[in-house]
């Protein structure tokens, strides 16, 4: 299983656009991904600028798929220029789980 980790930081007051660039990508993962296995959004409790993503894929072939998707774009679209610094991207192999 691959996976990517997103730390994404928006600049004050954008906090809503950067909420719903994030959700409108979910609603395409789970529309029209099938290999990707999660896609998890989450916003920080004590700094609601701050949003961490993530994602698990079944092969690098689906991570592919999803970052050059036209929903990675549209949220790319929107996001740079509400993006406080670097996304931080961490991909892995991953190597252990919980599942539900």
């Amino acid at each position: 299983m691959l996976t990517i980790t997103a730390v994404i930081r928006a600049k004050r007051g954008h906090e809503s656009t950067m909420r719903q660039a994030l959700l409108d990508v979910v609603a395409h993962v789970r529309a029209n991904e099938p290999s990707t296995v999660g896609y998890h959004v989450s916003q920080d409790t004590s700094d609601p600028c701050v949003f961490a993503t993530y994602e698990r894929y079944v092969d690098q072939a689906a991570m592919d798929r999803h970052n050059n998707s036209p929903a990675v774009a549209r949220f790319f679209d929107v996001a740079k220029p509400i993006l406080d610094g670097d996304v931080t991207l961490v991909y892995a192999n991953e190597i252990a789980s919980r599942a539900g």
